[in-house]
């Protein structure tokens, strides 16, 4: 969808280049981000160039984030995948320069701030959690990976409508769940991610660079794509009284087709323009696969049912993951005023409101993008030990005068639909409606 760039991002100094293209994708977005941050073909943290290619020399295996972001301004990235003082000493030996222009990006990121008051507070508490909650993490994502096969052949060998649904819908729980592993070095549970025709390299680029970052702002990769169809951002310009209204007509549709569309574009792309497309893509196929050797059905067959239930994973997908955290009218959108404070962290809580009906169980927590606005700000942290975290969480916004806001689920979807209704921009900032 294409904005006119006399509309100012709140957030930085540039209008982001890629919301002018025709498609948006993933990889669009970075090969934009690369010309907007004037990092000058290094690695920028801060005002500071790094050239990180030896260090990606000598570890292969595990540069994924390095390797993509070369050419652009890492800041948020770096605090927040890194809890540990370590890496920021650690680079010092691959400093090259101070960077000619300032970052185009307002937020910041002051020592006594709140993110990094937070973030102190949270390295130290870290030690003395119980790891356990981890290894629960694992085995609920595990059983639901089990699971998901083993619907998937009863479906086909008993040919059921009801498993058909609920090998979609267990589909979808192991992929919300895969999500908690892949803002992490490479493991093989992120490649779970791919059994829905997504692509992890692909959504690390939309959900973890960008929408981690810079939630419900322009730079906001998941904002834009969803665009002309749901318009978060309140923007009268663009939204029009029709637009509004049919995009509740169109809601279900969109939600039931964005993982094919997703594939369908990488696939356009990858024969068009550049390859974007990866061996894990493969890992997709291995459902109908299963279906078709542990079952009578004809190959046809197979497909016919495959394609069913990525449309109910996709439709179950999207009920929880748009309607989860971050779109309603008392939640910061682009154009809406910002809190004088531009920390990092204090931007994160105002683009969130938690799920409270979810903090009780981990495994809805994990299946249903739970503990959300702590996940935000430390993304590389299992969901199992974020609620221990609480206290300190709390703590730190007393201090700083913010506040964690929390709806259920069916609040949170009359808010998102009000979201996409909004015209007028909110002319307080969250911390003051």
């Amino acid at each position: 969808m294409v904005i006119e760039d006399w509309k100012n991002c709140c957030i930085s100094k540039k209008f982001p280049s890629y919301r002018n293209s025709r498609v948006i994708t993933a990889f669009g977005w970075l090969v934009s981000k690369r010309e907007d941050d004037e990092a000058e073909g290094l690695w920028r943290i801060r005002d500071t160039l790094y050239d990180f290619t030896n260090f990606i020399d000598k570890h292969p295996g595990g540069s994924f984030w390095l390797k993509e972001t070369k050419g652009t301004d890492i800041t948020e990235l770096f605090e927040a995948h890194h809890l540990s003082n370590m890496p920021a000493s650690l680079i010092e030996s691959y400093k090259v320069r101070d960077a000619i222009n300032e970052r185009i990006y307002t937020l910041t990121m002051h020592e006594n701030g709140f993110y990094k008051t937070l973030k102190r507070r949270v390295r130290d508490k870290l030690p003395t959690i119980d790891v356990k909650r981890k290894s629960n993490s694992d085995n609920i994502h595990l059983a639901l990976l089990l699971s998901t096969f083993l619907t998937v052949v009863f479906t086909a060998r008993w040919n059921s409508l009801l498993l058909l649904v609920l090998a979609g819908t267990l589909l979808c729980w192991t992929v919300i769940a895969a999500h908690n592993y892949f803002h992490r070095r490479d493991n093989w549970r992120m490649y779970t991610f791919n059994l829905a025709m997504l692509n992890v390299c692909g959504w690390r680029i939309s959900h973890a660079m960008s929408h981690h970052m810079y939630p419900n702002s322009y730079w906001d990769l998941e904002l834009s794509m969803f665009e002309p169809f749901l318009c978060w951002i309140p923007n009268e310009h663009v939204k029009t009284l029709t637009l509004r209204y049919i995009s509740f007509l169109i809601e279900p549709l969109v939600y039931a087709m964005t993982f094919l569309l997703d594939i369908l574009t990488r696939i356009f792309y990858s024969i068009r323009c550049t390859n974007i497309m990866y061996w894990h893509d493969l890992l997709t196929f291995t459902i109908p696969l299963s279906m078709y050797l542990c079952s009578d059905l004809t190959l046809f067959m197979c497909l016919r049912q495959w394609l069913f239930i990525i449309m109910v994973a996709s439709f179950a997908f999207c009920v929880i993951g748009l309607n989860a955290a971050h779109h309603d009218p008392k939640i910061y959108h682009e154009g809406d005023a910002i809190r004088d404070d531009r920390d990092w962290g204090l931007f994160q809580v105002d683009t969130i409101i938690d799920r409270v009906d979810l903090k009780s169980s981990q495994f809805l927590v994990l299946t249903h993008f739970g503990d959300h606005c702590l996940h935000h700000l430390f993304p590389t942290l299992d969901h199992g030990i974020l609620p221990e975290l609480y206290p300190i969480f709390y703590e730190t916004l007393d201090e700083f005068k913010a506040q964690l806001r929390e709806y259920n689920h069916f609040q949170h979807i009359l808010g998102q639909h009000r979201q996409l209704l909004r015209v007028k921009s909110n002319l307080k900032p969250p911390g003051l409606m």
